[in-house]
């Protein structure tokens, strides 16, 4: 790991995901009778644990609703959690603000356009191998994994590794 982004991995205090594409592989599988379920991974579940232990704050901003990620969020001590949301710019410097953060000390994984406005404001920009490319193209880190598949994990163990110097 290179020292400027030891360095900007370091100020880290809080991390945001997107859901659809981030945490999930971005299916929404429906049944016959309507009902609709996301798949978590629980490599990524670990990652977000092994973090959330240090102290550090998580965060969730999405477009769509779902019982699903609430409930996801509150097995995981996610706090922060907006749904619904298609402009998240606002949402994230009023959370932001709420903790009294600069936007050095956040980083957001998103994969598609509606991610771009927060990921060009943040300290740490990253995106799942399959993100769309006009988010690629802004994303200090690009996992190796697709979303849902272990691209939060890698993006929380490289956030772990620069705060606690320590071999994954």
């Amino acid at each position: 790991m290179g020292t400027k982004l030891q360095e900007r991995l370091s100020k880290i205090k809080l991390v945001i995901f997107d859901v659809d594409g981030v945490l999930t592989d971005g299916k929404i599988y429906c049944g016959v009778n309507g009902e609709c379920m996301k798949v978590f991974n629980t490599k990524d579940n670990l990652g977000i644990t092994r973090l959330r232990s240090t102290g550090m704050e998580f965060g969730i901003i999405t477009g769509r609703e779902s019982t699903f990620v609430k409930d996801y969020a509150a097995t995981r001590d996610i706090q922060y959690v907006y749904q619904k949301t298609c402009d998240k710019l606002p949402i994230f410097e009023d959370l932001r603000k709420k903790l009294g953060l600069s936007n050095e000390e956040v980083a957001y994984m998103g994969d598609d356009l509606i991610d771009v406005p927060v990921m060009e404001h943040v300290g740490f920009a990253g995106c799942p191998a399959d993100a769309m490319p006009c988010v690629k193209k802004i994303a200090h880190f690009i996992s190796q994994y697709n979303g849902g598949c272990g691209a939060a994990r890698e993006f929380c163990d490289l956030i772990f590794e620069a705060q606690h110097s320590c071999d994954i």
